[in-house]
């Protein structure tokens, strides 16, 4: 079963025991974190997908170490101005197991539509014809006293 959930503004694609580089989360070493932001669990055809969320729908991992990524290294350079400005970066990020994935999608319930009666229908649409051969019949009649007014 796999599962695709978000955290720290990005989405990952995980199994259980896969183990993810994702940003830092505010947690011991060792700690139990639940991610509820679950988009979508699934399982060769079984497939739930939520929207946005899956509502009950849980991954636990256990956090394995907290670090910082390599350095990125920036370089603002504007010609003919004699400015050069070097900047580096290096990101906090979290290592997880994920340990579990439990989905449970809501049930939709499935409504049953009540059967109008024929009769009922058939009354709704002669009242919808009557309606639009009178108004088809004074349009008829706006533009017959229009080109009579401008003769």
């Amino acid at each position: 079963m796999y599962a695709i959930f978000a955290t720290g503004g990005k989405q990952y694609r995980a199994t259980t025991g896969d183990v993810l580089k994702i940003e830092k989360l505010d947690a011991e070493k060792g700690a139990t974190v639940e991610l509820d932001q679950v988009l979508m669990v699934g399982e060769g055809e079984d497939v739930k997908v939520g929207s946005p969320f899956l509502k009950g729908g849980k991954v636990t991992a256990t956090i394995v170490e907290h670090g910082r990524g390599e350095k990125i290294r920036i370089l603002k350079f504007k010609r003919r101005k004699h400015h050069m400005k070097r900047m580096g970066h290096r990101q906090d990020f979290t290592r997880i197991e994920i340990t579990g994935i439990a989905a449970s999608a809501p049930k939709k319930k499935v409504a049953k539509a009540k059967a109008e009666k024929p009769e009922a229908k058939k009354a709704a649409d002669v009242k919808v014809k009557k309606t639009a051969v009178k108004k088809t019949a004074a349009k008829a009649k706006a533009k017959k006293a229009e080109a009579k007014s401008e003769d």
